[in-house]
């Protein structure tokens, strides 16, 4: 495995591996890596022949009251995973390496961010659609993986490489969870003993959604959310983000409950901001009543 700290390393690195013409599957993360992480990376091993994965704490995506000087940076642990995972590439450069001066263009994203993260992020997504696309220029990937958690994030790229033309494909693989559902997640090292027994509420009070949608008939989407709402609320007791439910990857407010749909949550801890969603087909079947099944991939 090869530790790679600089853009000019890394460009003359594929360069030799692009003459190769071998398939090459990139994992761009922040780092302190984990379960989530490693199911891509396992992925991307399977399905490509040069695995390259980033690790860089991208300044452009976090607001001025967000946690980017104390998001984790655990290097040292991040590189054993990725070794078990097979990782060929590591390219973890500094700020000033993937910025050596003020940006002058960056991507201005213009659909799907008034919802969801975006709306109280303002910003955010354009530093992260910047950051990937100057990744996609460094490492010329053949796929791309992303998790399924971070469904907003996964549309804006899609996105973007439709409307540029970027010969990438993006693969999404399903959220990983702990044992009780908990999408895993770097911000759960946050979480306070009472809080992390809550928060597993997140998932569950999706899951109850779901199920309380399935058999029902003409349940618009805002009783849709307004249930999940009450049971986060019932059950959590923390304050509330969003809770959300729009068509995909479109992202868009539903009129009715009908085709792909993202049902979304987020909820502010004390020191933690948690996401969750499911993405499902909901159609009408017999009687008029919905029938939900589960998108396994976007």
């Amino acid at each position: 495995m090869k530790v790679i700290h600089t853009v000019s390393e890394l460009q003359r690195y594929m360069a030799d591996i692009q003459k190769q013409q071998k398939a090459i599957g990139f994992v761009p993360t922040m780092g302190a890596l984990h379960s989530g992480h490693l199911s891509l990376m396992k992925r991307a091993r399977q399905e490509n022949d040069v695995l390259v994965l980033s690790i860089f704490v991208n300044p452009l995506q976090f607001g001025p009251n967000e946690d980017y000087e104390d998001y984790p940076r655990t290097l040292d642990k991040d590189k054993d995973i990725a070794r078990t995972a097979g990782v060929d590439i590591i390219f973890s450069p500094g700020v000033r390496d993937i910025y050596p001066r003020p940006m002058r263009n960056e991507i201005n994203v213009i659909s799907g961010t008034d919802v969801l993260c975006g709306k109280s992020r303002p910003g955010h997504f354009n530093g992260v659609a910047t950051v990937v696309l100057k990744l996609f220029q460094l490492v010329q990937p053949d796929r791309a993986y992303f998790g399924q958690k971070d469904a907003q994030q996964v549309a804006v790229i899609k996105n973007m490489v439709d409307d540029f033309h970027l010969s990438v494909d993006i693969r999404t693989c399903e959220t990983a969870r702990e044992n009780d559902g908990l999408a895993v997640s770097s911000r759960n090292v946050y979480l306070s003993e009472r809080e992390r027994s809550r928060a597993v509420h997140l998932y569950k009070g999706l899951q109850h959604t779901l199920r309380w949608i399935t058999g029902q008939a003409f349940i618009t989407p805002a009783e849709a959310e307004q249930k999940l709402q009450h049971y986060l609320q019932e059950h959590i007791g923390a304050q509330m983000d969003y809770v959300q439910v729009l068509s995909f990857p479109e992202l868009k407010p539903l009129h009715q409950l009908e085709g792909s749909v993202i049902v979304a949550c987020a909820v502010f801890f004390e020191k933690a901001r948690l996401i969750d969603n499911v993405l499902v087909h909901v159609e009408k079947g017999r009687g008029g009543y919905y029938d939900v099944s589960y998108i396994d991939e976007i």
